[in-house]
């Protein structure tokens, strides 16, 4: 298929997503394979389909945005938060931390990083602010409905308090839902928020260019205090962190200095 310079733009207008700031041949790729399932010859021909039909609008956007996510992924990093770093933030900050979940997917990191702090600080001190640019899983993540698969690795107990078995899916608690703010959010496009003890963004800029990852990273170390943590995927690092303003304490979790 040709024109994919003019496909991007086409889904820039429609969507406000930066196909220039993701990975070319691997987007182009997953793309191509979205155009042929729909039966489209063109991106001409698939771009007027997504003018007009929601559902394959919708589809496109949830592949395109990557929603691959889980709770406690990556269980050793999550219990080195909870022992090391949280306490760590919380004894600088007090008990109401200022928390970003971005490109929070449906939901299961910032529910994670509630139910984390809960064992620390009280329910009624946590509130999380979670962002993703995918409308459909932020309407997921408000449902709050998992798989078995996406909670196997949540902690026993926490697991047992939180969750409740509805056929043979689990329902999030209330108490949990209740701690976290949803909010569509642009890492590419729209202004940061800031002055926050930790921001969460786990494999998801691994897709991105390098350009983009290292303008997002150098947006994240803005956004948050001196002292305050970025905690990324297992997979990501920073490579020209120092020059960014951090420090690195481990592979995943970095600090500005």
């Amino acid at each position: 298929m040709e024109n994919y310079e003019g496909f991007k733009k086409d889904v820039y207008s429609l969507t406000k997503i930066d196909l220039d700031a993701y990975k070319e041949k691997q987007m182009r790729r997953r793309i191509d394979s979205l155009v042929s399932k729909n039966k489209c010859k063109s991106y001409e021909e698939y771009v007027a389909l997504l003018k007009s039909n929601k559902e394959v609008f919708d589809e496109f956007v949830n592949f395109l945005t990557i929603n691959v996510s889980e709770f406690y992924r990556n269980p050793e990093q999550w219990e080195l938060l909870t022992k090391e770093f949280l306490p760590e933030l919380i004894a600088h900050s007090g008990q109401s931390l200022k928390i970003w979940s971005a490109a929070c997917s449906t939901g299961d990191e910032p529910y994670s990083l509630v139910m984390a702090l809960s064992t620390l600080v009280p329910l009624n001190k946590i509130k999380i602010f979670a962002t993703d640019l995918d409308k459909q899983v932020i309407a997921t993540a408000k449902v709050g409905l998992y798989s078995a698969k996406s909670i196997a690795n949540v902690p026993a107990d926490l697991k047992k308090k939180f969750f409740t078995p509805v056929g043979n899916s689990f329902q999030i608690s209330e108490d949990v839902k209740k701690c976290v703010e949803f909010k569509e959010h642009n890492l590419l496009r729209d202004s940061y928020p800031s002055n926050y003890d930790m921001i969460v963004c786990r494999n998801v800029l691994i897709y991105f260019t390098d350009e983009a990852k290292t303008e997002v990273y150098d947006k994240f170390c803005k956004s948050l205090r001196q002292g305050g943590i970025l905690f990324i995927g297992s997979t990501e690092q920073v490579i020209d962190y120092k020059e960014l303003g951090y420090k690195r304490r481990y592979s995943f979790y970095y600090e500005k200095v």
